[in-house]
């Protein structure tokens, strides 16, 4: 007599008792099913045999569609990634909310590290206009916060000044900017190193060791950078008649400049020698009460303006000129580059502006400003 098990883990398997023991009992389905796994071994040797090289054939044709169109589906997906990552990188936002509190709508508040990630700056230094504007945002950055700035932060600061040499080495624009940015970086670098016990320097010791050789190597390519003498056969600089080089020099607002000039040739150098010019300069950038206090006298009682204008750019900060700054918007607290091109073209203020006459909202932003606004 067959015994069913009844225990659940049993698979339900049939029993049945003989001399030797319980023995398992073989329904006739699964006779029937070994048969057919007999037959069905038999028939594909019979295939192997005959019909081996069709059935190859197929097998293969198989195979490598599989694999063409696995390709063209990581091709597809490949260039979707790269469009995709194109359409962000080119409609990224170049605005950022500035909180300096946490409200039932925001919480915490924005730092410098984080304007400094979100802000277009390596695509800003491409712009002439904006080029001495980020320098000199680099350089106070470089004398007073960059311990304030996040490990991402600093990565990136190290990214853009790393774009800005290289960019000075190929086109020779403004080196003297970037090696006074790179002197009091070193220098700030120095005194942290030194110090490290004392400050608080994100990351390893060693990463700030590198990349004050980094900043080493890079004031020895500025220092060996030569002007290639660019040969023109058209009208050059000396050929402007006289009132017209006077004329470009009126409009300089920094004496360094006028004075690089006035090496270029004998002419240049007599024209940026005139006391007006100085004077001039000395107006624009200083106030009357300060030219008392630092009055400097020829031996033959006239004012030498050239010598008051360096001693009076050592003790008062001289006017800051940009051709492009980053704006403030006081109706949304937001910070923002201003595209002049989209504004023409399609109205655009920069940022998702909710005032009725954004323009009048707008305040620019000088370096130092910009530092302030993330004191807290």
């Amino acid at each position: 007599m067959p015994f069913l098990g009844q225990d659940w883990r049993s698979p339900g398997w049939s029993w049945i008792k003989t001399e030797d023991g319980w023995k398992r009992c073989e329904s006739c389905s699964q006779k029937l099913e070994r048969e057919n796994n007999h037959c069905n071994i038999s028939h594909s040797i019979i295939l192997n045999s005959e019909d081996g090289e069709i059935f190859n054939n197929e097998e293969h044709e198989y195979a490598s569609k599989k694999r063409k169109k696995d390709h063209f589906r990581n091709d597809t997906n490949t260039q979707s990634k790269i469009i995709l990552i194109n359409f962000i990188l080119f409609y990224r936002e170049k605005w950022i909310y500035v909180h300096k509190e946490s409200t039932k709508e925001r919480h915490g508040y924005c730092t410098l590290g984080e304007a400094f990630n979100r802000l277009d700056f390596s695509s800003a230094i491409q712009d002439i206009r904006r080029f001495n504007y980020v320098v000199k945002l680099l350089q106070l950055i470089a004398k007073s916060q960059l311990t304030s700035l996040s490990g991402v932060a600093q990565k990136n600061y190290f990214n853009i000044l790393d774009k800005i040499v290289q960019k000075v080495l190929d086109d020779h624009h403004n080196p003297r900017l970037i090696k006074d940015l790179l002197q009091d970086l070193s220098s700030t670098l120095c005194i942290l190193i030194r110090g490290v016990g004392k400050s608080v320097l994100v990351g390893n010791i060693n990463i700030w060791i590198c990349r004050l050789e980094t900043i080493l190597a890079w004031q020895q390519q500025l220092q060996d950078l030569q002007m290639t003498k660019q040969v023109n056969n058209g009208l050059t600089l000396s050929d402007l008649p006289l009132h017209m080089l006077n004329n470009i020099l009126y409009r300089f607002s920094d004496g360094w400049d006028i004075i690089t000039l006035g090496q270029v040739t004998p002419t240049l150098y007599m024209l940026s020698e005139d006391r007006q010019l100085w004077k001039k300069l000395c107006q624009y950038h200083f106030a009357e009460k300060q030219f008392c206090r630092h009055l400097i006298l020829s031996e033959k009682g006239h004012i030498e303006w050239k010598l008051m204008y360096f001693a009076l750019q050592k003790h008062y900060p001289a006017k800051e000129q940009y051709g492009d700054t980053l704006h403030f918007c006081r109706h949304c607290s937001i910070l923002f580059w201003k595209d002049y091109h989209l504004a023409l073209l399609f109205k655009d203020s920069g940022h998702p502006c909710t005032a009725a006459d954004p323009d009048s909202c707008f305040t620019p932003v000088s370096p130092q400003h910009f530092i302030d606004l993330f004191k807290f």
